[in-house]
């Protein structure tokens, strides 16, 4: 027993008072680590590791405490349980946001130096990191922090050294020339994947380049007309290309032009790459600044002019333009084209242009010398490994889709970055040869070699972080052979070019295992009004502030109640309002429960044959809400496994249960009330361990209140299926109760008498189960219906002024006349005629369709065959009423 036992719960759930000092507790009494029994079958997840750039968002919390309820579950399921924590350096994310900060301060990381400047950023890397540990424990998160790890740390750079070494000596890592994304911000190489296209003000200029020959014309013209989106790449043009194929300029191939402002000849020549239809059909070519035209360069030897710095300041290549920003450049030239009257005309346009995901500044196609990971080794294998039984599984499984496209098109990943913060490269040039030597250890003759300044790419260590967190390279560390592969991943659908499918190719490469079993994808979180969260909108909401206000649990409720597999959801204060008063039910229920258990030691279910209806019918709903709650949570469907626990709670627990056992509970029949008392504490202990992978704080709290066994939910055993609480007799006799009960309910309403005055109540039924069920319950019949008189029997003749409701095999009639409106009476039961027609009239094509009959399951013809008898029963007395009260009216 615990010392927290107690009956003095408060009438209101106080989110704050409840959560104070639990998780603490938790970490104290170590209940996050694995429980090491090696009987039990390991399961495993790894935490999408956040970025160390800032505070946690609402979609960490979503992504966070779905991956917190599947490993609660697991937990008090016997699973050996890992949840194992960490946090990604995230290179240019958070080299940007120091560079920010020193950037306030007057100062570059320049001014600084490189090892100075690292130690800025592991200096924001521990406050930040601290921040976001006190966000995990806010939301409940039962991580393992004993092996917490940080994509940085020892064991992970090694895990990224000998990854980037085999795959060098492989042949799968390359050193080369090429047209990369340039952030000219953060001074570094971008893939493709970190590239946001978004549309800009734009225009087109249409520029003359004259020809050479100051004799030659073309159409009446001693000039050729090319359109540029980009005139401040001009002074690094070295052709003009036309379509081989294009018969309007065939005489033109072979022929110089001038190029404006640079006076410097440049062949035009035919390459396919040039669209015939597009504009002019001919186009500037400038190797070092577009990715096509570096394509065509190489096919024709043209030279690579690079005219920009890293700032993507003009270079010595620029000419007199040398220094000047790229947009200034553009102003000037587009002057002194005017100026010299090799303009032609501009016209606006809007276009789609790259922009660096992290720094927001336009983004730059540069050549640059860089490493490179070649992809399509990779990917095949991959894509291969989905084909087999050791697949990974995409929940929903429409995202393979996504998966297989992009790995099928994948070019090869630019995995260099001039950056300081990283993983440096494991690669040093002699000082003297120039000869590259590329391995785990550097050179023993270090002082003649210098290493690549470059680091990798955050997502080239993140991409091992299933298996490097786990002792990889070490293959016989004790957590790698236990725990590996992890068993699901839960993430955003938005990264899996990211990180999803590279974990997946380097997993295979490494270990010649997938990485996880599952990827469950989910969406984002957007604003009431459907609009994604952000800084520009300023409608970003931090989980922190909901924490404060509603508590975790109701926080983490909205969550997974809305939670469809790869959907989006709108964030909502009104649905945290509901979240906040479902568990102000559930405590409310709790402590009328605990207030009313007497002395109990712990919940002992009474012998079967000593049970009433309502305890019948209460755990075979248990029952019922255990087995669909599991298989829900098998598949991941957590929204409709709280809809599940949501009607049980509030309707048949709550609404129906406890109500019943007041009847109990306040008689004379001391066994009776004993029953009672163990059968509400037994659903009680029942529901709350279904509860609380969801709502752990709250659970924990009421469980700890009431009698129990053990010393906390987090390793109570998770509830089971118990086949012998099946009671389809029980739920079916409980329905009519309870359809009666609402019946009464109605018709009360309708006729606005009150609940609590005594009234006649007459049920006319043949069904001989029916009248065994009521006159057997008429304890309950008085609780709820409060009759003066009670009849119940197929000879019950209707009072000529009453009021009715059909119900399943019954008809329930109170005499009301005084309040009653024959004439409103009359419209009523016509309405329900027409209703119960309309179903009967639906029922009777669908039977008739023998399409529906041959193919559909059997259980389902059978379902509608039902229907249609209780609807023709339910018709034909309703019509009957209906001639009565017309011949009375």
């Amino acid at each position: 027993m615990s010392e927290e036992l107690t009956t003095d719960m408060p009438t209101k759930y106080d989110p704050t008072a409840v959560e104070k000092g639990r998780y603490q507790t938790w970490l104290d009494e170590e209940l996050f680590k694995p429980s090491g029994d090696q009987k039990a079958k390991p399961y495993s997840i790894v935490i999408p590791p956040p970025n160390v750039t800032g505070k946690l968002h609402l979609g960490h919390a979503w992504d966070t405490t779905l991956q917190d309820i599947i490993i609660r579950q697991k937990r008090m399921q016997g699973y050996d349980t890992l949840w194992l924590p960490g946090m990604d350096h995230a290179g240019i994310a958070t080299q940007a946001k120091v560079e920010a900060k020193l950037r306030e301060q007057g100062i570059s990381r320049y001014d600084l130096g490189r090892e100075k400047f690292v130690q800025q950023v592991w200096d924001w890397k521990d406050e930040y990191a601290s921040i976001i540990k006190q966000q995990w424990a806010k939301l409940g998160l039962s991580l393992d922090y004993s092996r917490e790890r940080f994509t940085m740390d020892d064991g992970l750079s090694d895990a990224v050294k000998k990854v980037f070494v085999t795959l060098y000596k492989k042949g799968l890592i390359y050193r080369g020339e090429y047209i990369i994304n340039w952030d000219p911000q953060a001074r570094t190489a971008l893939s493709d994947i970190e590239v946001i296209h978004k549309d800009d003000q734009g225009a087109f200029y249409h520029v003359k380049y004259p020809f050479a020959d100051k004799d030659y014309t073309f159409n009446g013209k001693h000039y050729i007309e090319i359109a540029t989106t980009r005139p401040e790449t001009m002074m690094g043009d070295t052709a003009v290309a036309v379509n081989p194929s294009d018969d309007r300029y065939k005489d033109l191939v072979g022929k110089n032009v001038i190029l404006p402002l640079a006076d410097r000849e440049i062949p035009i020549i035919a390459d396919a790459y040039v669209d015939p239809e597009f504009g002019t059909g001919m186009v500037k070519i400038t190797p070092a600044h577009d990715p096509n035209d570096f394509k065509v360069g190489n096919r024709h030897d043209l030279k690579r002019i690079n005219t920009m710095n890293e700032d993507a300041s003009m270079n010595a290549n620029a000419g007199k333009y040398e220094g000047l920003d790229r947009f200034e450049a553009r102003k000037a030239m587009v002057k002194d084209l005017q100026d010299q009257d090799l303009m032609i005309k501009i016209d606006p346009i809007v276009h789609s242009v790259g922009h660096s995901e992290r720094t927001g500044v336009q983004v730059e196609a540069r050549l640059s010398t860089q490493w490179f990971v070649k992809m399509q080794p990779l990917a095949e294998q991959a894509l291969k490994n989905q084909k087999t039984d050791n697949k990974v599984n995409f929940v929903p499984d429409r995202f393979e889709d996504t998966f297989n496209q992009w790995m099928e098109n994948v070019h090869d990943w630019v995995i260099s970055r001039q950056l300081w913060w990283g993983h440096q490269i494991p690669a040093w040039y002699n000082k003297k040869t120039g000869e590259t030597y590329v391995d785990v250890e550097p050179p023993k003759d270090i002082e003649n070699w210098e290493q690549d300044p470059d680091v990798l790419d955050t997502w080239f260590s993140s991409a091992l972080w299933p298996f490097s967190t786990m002792g990889w390279p070490d293959e016989n560390a004790a957590d790698f052979k236990r725990y590996f592969p992890t068993n699901t991943l839960v993430t955003g659908y938005d990264i899996i070019f990211f990180w999803v499918s590279r974990m997946m190719f380097q997993s295979l490469e490494f270990t010649g295992e997938r990485p996880f079993k599952n990827v469950l994808l989910h969406g984002l979180i957007r604003d009431e009004q459907g609009r994604k969260m952000s800084k520009s909108l300023g409608n970003g909401i931090d989980p922190m502030d909901v924490i404060k206000k509603y508590g975790a649990d109701s926080l983490r409720w909205f969550l997974s109640n809305g939670s469809t597999a790869g959907q989006d959801v709108r964030f909502s204060y009104t649905k945290m309002d509901s979240a906040w008063n479902f568990i102000n039910k559930i405590w409310n229920a709790s402590r009328y429960v605990i207030m009313n258990l007497g002395d109990m030691d712990k919940p002992t279910l009474p012998a079967q044959a000593d049970w009433t209806l309502a305890d019948k019918w209460i755990l075979s709903r248990l029952n019922d809400t255990v087995k669909q709650v599991t298989a829900l949570f098998n598949k991941f469907d957590f929204g409709e496994a709280g809809r599940a626990l949501y009607n049980f709670i509030w309707n048949d627990f709550c609404d129906w249960y406890i109500e019943m056992s007041k009847e109990v509970l306040t008689g004379d029949d001391a066994q009776a009330k004993a029953n009672t008392q163990n059968v509400l504490a037994y659903v009680l202990d029942q529901t709350l361990r279904l509860l609380h992978p969801i709502m752990p704080f709250v659970t924990e709290k009421i469980w700890l209140s009431m009698p129990h066994v053990g010393k906390s939910l987090v390793v109570a055993d998770y509830p089971v299926d118990h086949p012998e609480f099946d009671d389809t007799d029980a739920e079916a006799d409980m329905a009519s109760l309870i359809d009666l009960i609402t019946a009464v309910r109605s018709i009360r309403a309708e006729a606005n008498a009150k609940m609590s005055s005594a009234v006649d109540l007459l049920i006319k039924t043949d069904s001989s189960r029916l009248q065994t069920v009521f006159k057997a319950n008429e304890d309950y019949i008085q609780r709820f219906a409060h009759p003066k008189t009670l009849s119940i029997g197929a000879d019950v003749t209707a009072p000529k002024l009453s009021m009715t409701q059909v119900i399943s095999d019954a008809e329930v009639y109170i005499p009301l006349a005084e309040l009653v409106d024959l004439n409103e009476e009359i419209k009523k039961l016509e309405k329900e005629q027409a209703k119960f027609e309309s179903e009967v009239t639906r029922a009777t094509k669908k039977l008739g369709n023998e399409r529906f009959v041959g193919n559909a399951p059997e259980a389902v013809v059978n379902s509608e065959k039902e229907k249609l008898a209780d609807n023709q029963t339910k018709l034909a007395a309703t019509k009957q009423r209906l001639a009565d009260i017309k011949a009375q009216a």
